[in-house]
């Protein structure tokens, strides 16, 4: 699995990208140094250190008040593989997004007067399977604004981490809903190279909708080699 100290390749967003304003704020001015990983970096505290249960899963009901939360039922799926498209079975994967009003759960957010849904935490976890599978249930994201430019709306999407067997072995990345028509307008999609952003739009998934439940979303995360789900800049993406 690819580490984040490591440079970023052809199919990564680059580190500064002029219409995503901030990101040229945060861009690096020089070339990094290379700091040789230890023992510890190399080997934990992956995944077997996390005990998850099959609620933290489940976003539509994991805020614990005892209602559900309002939107877009969605099922979210697919499977973690290497370079080879071998499933990686006991994999964390990760998840956090806005409700659907577009809202995320943070003290501090506060640039949108959209209502925020008080039975939506907007974070999951979860492990794959011995295929490399895993399975969120959630609401479909709203947009939201952003102070970017103009009128600026940020598409619907997910954020995703996944974590392999030490704390150097993570992707971050996004994922988006297809046919949405702000992903042409969004700065943030747009600087990820033209070849490698349908690796980062879900599919619609009829087998995995269920009838009067909820939509299914299917969305497969390669995590090394030319088929590399791109990863988001380090700490910027929104």
């Amino acid at each position: 699995m690819t580490a984040e100290h490591r440079g970023r390749d052809a199919d990564d967003p680059p580190f500064a990208f002029p219409a995503y304003r901030s990101s040229v704020k945060r861009a690096r001015a020089q070339s990094p140094i290379y700091v040789p990983a230890t023992l510890s970096e190399l080997t934990g505290p992956g995944p077997v250190f996390c005990e998850l249960t099959a609620e933290d899963a489940d976003l539509t009901t994991n805020a614990g008040t005892g209602s559900a939360a309002i939107g877009q039922r969605s099922i979210v799926t697919g499977r973690v593989l290497d370079e080879d498209g071998a499933p990686l079975p006991n994999t964390l994967v990760e998840v956090w997004q806005a409700d659907a009003t577009g809202r995320y759960a943070h003290p501090k957010e506060t640039e949108f007067p959209a209502p925020r849904d008080p039975n939506f935490i907007g974070r999951g976890a979860c492990k794959t399977d011995r295929d490399g599978v895993y399975r969120f249930t959630t609401i479909k994201p709203g947009p939201y604004p952003w102070g970017n430019h103009p009128n600026a709306w940020r598409p619907a999407h997910i954020h995703f981490s996944v974590l392999g067997p030490c704390l150097v072995a993570r992707l971050v990345t996004q994922m988006y809903f297809p046919d949405d028509p702000l992903l042409g307008l969004d700065p943030i999609f747009q600087s990820v190279p033209e070849h490698a952003r349908p690796r980062l739009v879900s599919a619609y998934d009829h087998s995995v909708t269920q009838q009067n439940w909820a939509l299914g979303y299917r969305f497969d995360i390669v995590v090394t080699g030319p088929s590399r789900t791109p990863r988001e800049e380090s700490g910027s993406w929104r």
